[in-house]
């Protein structure tokens, strides 16, 4: 059944996006995504999907310059796919906090403004735009975000980001985000049986009119290495109803949860990239989301 209902697009501040984007993290390389050893995707392939993304009505993209193979990276694949000029609808979303040296090691979180202004200024160059259009601070740890979030805030005031979000952050962290400058999303870790407790958090984003953006909804606990393990038997059913895969129904799922639930599933298959999208025209119904929500309750990812 297809959803003749549900909003398809959000406002992130003042830029309009349709709510299946696309998440690149997966573009760069084949298999387990961040890893050092990681397999390079073939360079055409990738940005034959990027433009089939665009082509499907996609508007919404979410990379990092952490976003790397030893051979590829993400932000230049989406500047030589879709810079020059990039579409007058296209929202580029970046992030920044996390580190990676040339080697694709993982070091310390940039935190200081320095080096956070360090890395914006690398989304820009890779990206070949002069101003991102939203940047996440990602967090690791409960502390004080009040520093690193101040540097971003002034690199908006400064013009060269237009809108702030920020990622794997508690409650308190974005209530503490949100004194310094208006938030725009949340980027968190959320899907079926993923974070149960989160209910109320998510809810609460959308009350504020703050977008929740999902990632690993579809590979849950799998993370970086997809979800792997064996689909639970609910999923499945719920599958079969509507004709269409496991994967089209957790990004289904996570749509229902709310008309600020943002979906950006990544591929470098231009089949799965056509089901995603598709995904977004999915319309559960009431029993079968009692059914997904027990699932999710019961707080199992497989």
């Amino acid at each position: 059944m297809t959803d003749t209902s549900t909003p398809s697009t959000w406002t992130l501040g003042d830029l309009t996006v349709r709510r299946v984007g696309f998440g690149a993290m997966r573009l760069p390389q084949r298999g387990a995504a961040l890893v050092e050893d990681a397999v390079p995707r073939d360079r055409a392939e990738a940005i034959a999907v990027l433009r089939r993304a665009v082509e499907l009505g996609v508007n919404h993209v979410d990379t990092a310059a952490f976003y790397f193979s030893p051979l590829l990276s993400a932000n230049e694949l989406i500047n030589s796919a879709l810079g020059g000029p990039y579409p007058d609808d296209l929202v580029i979303a970046t992030k920044v906090g996390p580190c990676r040296d040339a080697s694709g090691a993982w070091g310390a979180h940039a935190r200081t403004p320095a080096a956070l202004r360090g890395q914006v200024e690398e989304n820009l160059r890779q990206l070949g735009r002069d101003h991102l259009d939203l940047v996440n601070l990602r967090i690791l740890g409960t502390d004080s975000v009040a520093e690193r979030f101040g540097a971003l805030a002034e690199l908006r005031d400064a013009g060269l980001i237009r809108h702030l979000g920020v990622s794997n952050v508690t409650p308190e962290q974005l209530a503490e985000a949100r004194t310094i400058a208006p938030v725009v999303c949340v980027q968190n870790m959320y899907g079926i049986g993923v974070r149960p407790e989160y209910a109320d958090f998510v809810r609460r984003c959308g009350e504020d009119g703050i977008a929740f953006v999902p990632f690993y909804a579809i590979a849950g606990a799998g993370r970086e290495g997809g979800n792997t393990a064996p689909e639970s038997p609910e999923v499945l059913a719920v599958a079969e109803a509507h004709g269409a895969s496991p994967a089209q129904i957790r990004i289904a799922w996570t749509l229902h949860q709310g008309p600020h639930l943002l979906a950006i599933p990544g591929t470098g298959d231009p089949a799965h990239l056509a089901a995603n999208v598709a995904a977004g025209a999915i319309r559960l119904t009431a029993d079968e989301l009692a059914l997904l929500d027990g699932l999710h309750l019961a707080g199992a990812t497989a």
